[in-house]
């Protein structure tokens, strides 16, 4: 009876420490339906492009960025292409430079425009492309061009040079305004200033056009297209999915996004469906900037 006492503490134990463990994230699918990253994995390594929206200051997401080039390298080797968000299309060059060893790392990051979380957060991606010679896409507009369109909207880019030019998509722009992505950034739910001008929403679609520009310019039948951006730019298969889209329907794309709740053992019903596959993590998770 002794033992059979103690067996009966073990496990209450047990029970009682896996009840009160803290885990900092989970997988889910579309659906709300808890994953683990092996299927994750198993579903995206297949796309031709993959969309990782992050949380700019979230050290998962961070992480599992990280993890995810790991392992699709591995199975992609030299026709994985990388991608961000986080470097602008004028900087290409010197992205080329660095990676090719033309170019010091000291010089690369003094002269590029890195984000002030760049070392904790970006850094270990681009330093993984330089050490396996994979391509590293500078996506994103450059910051003045989103500036013009939204002191002139779209038609402000006309004016640029012929050089100028080739640093974002082929004029005139494709937008639709009737996107919920760009709806709720003119609505005080949208979480936007309330003296935005209608420029606003524009100045968002130049780089979600512009970062599925230079995504599908790098990519080519047989290639895979890793891209990191914030999670807006990807959600709810719209934003750079929908410029995607209107260049080949035919894309085979898969979205992963980032959520962060107060429990992240089940799905809150507002974060399904935004993404093929929901990262889940803890709303005290530590930030990195």
């Amino acid at each position: 009876m002794k033992r059979h006492g103690i067996i009966l503490l073990s496990v209450i134990w047990l029970l009682f420490a896996f009840k009160n463990d803290k885990p900092a994230y989970h997988y889910f699918n579309i659906d709300g339906k808890k994953v683990k990253f092996s299927k994750v994995i198993k579903e995206v390594k297949d796309a031709d492009i993959i969309l990782f929206g992050e949380y700019h200051n979230n050290p998962i997401s961070h992480w599992m960025q990280l993890e995810l080039t790991k392992e699709l390298h591995a199975l992609k080797q030299d026709k994985l292409v990388l991608g961000a968000e986080m470097f602008e299309s004028d900087n290409q060059l010197i992205m080329d430079e660095y990676l090719s060893g033309l170019i010091s790392e000291k010089k690369f990051e003094a002269e590029a425009r890195l984000w002030p979380n760049y070392k904790t957060d970006y850094k270990p991606l681009v330093s993984f492309a330089k050490e396996n010679n994979l391509d590293f896409i500078a996506a994103n507009v450059p910051r003045r061009y989103a500036s013009l369109v939204y002191g002139k909207g779209f038609e402000g880019l006309e004016e640029l040079s012929d050089d100028a030019k080739k640093l974002i998509p082929a004029l005139p722009i494709k937008y639709d305004p009737e996107l919920a992505c760009y709806k709720a950034m003119m609505s005080a739910s949208g979480g936007m200033p309330m003296h935005a001008n209608n420029n606003l929403p524009k100045a968002q679609a130049i780089k979600d056009a512009t970062m599925a520009h230079f995504i599908l310019k790098n990519w080519s039948e047989g290639k895979q297209v890793l891209h990191y951006n914030g999670a807006y730019h990807s959600d709810n298969f719209e934003s750079i999915v929908w410029y995607l889209r209107k260049a080949n329907p035919d894309l085979n794309i898969k979205t992963i996004s980032t959520v962060s709740q107060a429990d992240v053992d089940s799905l809150m019903d507002e974060n399904k469906g935004i993404a093929d596959f929901i990262l889940c993590v803890d709303e005290n998770m530590t930030s990195t900037h």
